[in-house]
């Protein structure tokens, strides 16, 4: 068997049907969307129709798609942009204590330059309260910006909620939705956000690609000057082929989306209740309310670090959670915002699925993960202090 890739909340493999659709502007259609020559208007439509594409599986308009590096740069123009636009206005933002650190870190800076910051907190399934939300809000709050889905629990918010307590504030809403786009039904119009991120490389389209929505009429201060791309809003020439490969991304994961979260629902309860069945695992995150591909669990008396270890050498790819925090030896700020205790925080796991991923793979995993706990249960046992 080949390695079983369970890391899709990190990154997931792209497309042969997304590779193909990018190649020809690696090659022959290589023009800058910019020029006004035959090349430069083969690429210039290649954007537009790419534009064109992600607002009908989002459900905006196109004039509100502008297209970014990724998720961090998306999050970073969403939060940083809305501050100093809005700072004769207020200085007040609402985040949530387990957002991505692409949120957190942005806000603890944007703290070092005078704006007030208040960090929300969550209950043990990783939920916000909208009472809590409600209650933050202030004369001098300018922006909320909350996640759709969490990157470690896969704990959803309750954004279209939150959505209606901003519009009722007129207070700008934001929301980094990299996790949940493309592995569960989503539309901009229903949910009522006023901005959301998202990133290519999360749901089978090429890294350094993503998407800020961006609803007319919100006024965000432009992150990076220099050209006009993006309706004058984001300096820098267009990475074409990156562009087609998330707009064809986007259109696969969209078509036939309530079958495919069914599928992978599926799976990913099939693995949850086989890993609860060894003793001392206990799962983490919302029962209910969760992203359908992120199955995330404790496992008592055993920690990530060896548990990881043991998987990689049985061909099984997972993670302790974020990949952007991968090396760090901090405990995740998520679990412990949940209230998890230290043991707990240290034996975190998380697998994520994908829509690639196999029935045969999950019971493979099934196979192997008991006594891979039980060994180093085991020596952790016998090991001196």
């Amino acid at each position: 068997m080949n390695r079983i890739y369970l890391d899709n909340a990190a990154t997931t493999a792209v497309l042969p049907e997304v590779l193909e659709k990018m190649l020809p502007y690696f090659s022959d259609l290589y023009g800058n969307a910019g020029s006004s020559h035959s090349s430069g208007r083969s690429a210039r439509h290649a954007l537009e129709e790419s534009r064109q594409t992600v607002a009908e599986c989002l459900g905006c308009s196109p004039d509100e798609v502008y297209f970014t590096s990724g998720g961090t740069e998306s999050n970073n123009w969403a939060i940083k942009g809305t501050a100093f636009a809005s700072r004769e206005k207020g200085n007040h933002i609402i985040t949530c204590a387990t957002e991505h650190h692409a949120v957190l870190d942005t806000c603890q800076w944007l703290e070092t330059q005078g704006f007030q910051v208040t960090y929300l907190p969550v209950d043990h399934y990783g939920q916000i309260s909208l009472r809590d939300a409600e209650a933050a809000i202030n004369d001098q709050t300018i922006l909320v910006s909350i996640m759709a889905a969490n990157n470690e629990t896969g704990t959803l918010q309750p954004i279209e909620e939150l959505a209606a307590i901003c519009r009722d504030r007129q207070i700008p809403f934001h929301t980094d939705a990299v996790q949940a786009v493309g592995h569960m039904p989503l539309n901009i119009n229903l949910i009522g956000c006023d901005m959301l991120s998202i990133s290519a490389h999360k749901f089978h389209g090429p890294k350094g690609t993503g998407v800020l929505f961006m609803r007319q009429g919100i006024h965000a201060d432009r992150l990076l000057h220099g050209g006009a791309q993006e309706r004058g809003k984001r300096a820098s020439t267009e990475n074409i082929a990156g562009i087609v490969g998330l707009a064809e991304a986007l259109r696969i994961c969209c078509e036939d989306m309530q079958n495919k979260c069914r599928r992978i629902s599926e799976l990913r309860d099939l693995l949850l209740q086989g890993l609860l069945a060894v003793p001392g695992v206990i799962p983490t995150g919302h029962p209910v309310l969760r992203l359908p591909n992120i199955c995330s669990i404790s496992v008592r008396g055993a920690d990530s670090i060896s548990m990881l270890m043991q998987l990689d050498m049985a061909g099984i790819d997972a993670s302790a959670g974020s990949a952007c925090t991968s090396g760090s030896t901090e405990p995740s700020h998520v679990l412990k915002a949940m209230g998890l205790g230290a043991e707990d925080v240290k034996g975190a796991l998380r697998f994520s699925l994908s829509a690639l991923t196999q029935a045969e793979e999950i019971l493979y995993v099934l196979r192997v993960f008991p006594d891979i706990v039980r060994n180093i249960r085991r020596s952790s046992f016998e090991s001196p202090e």
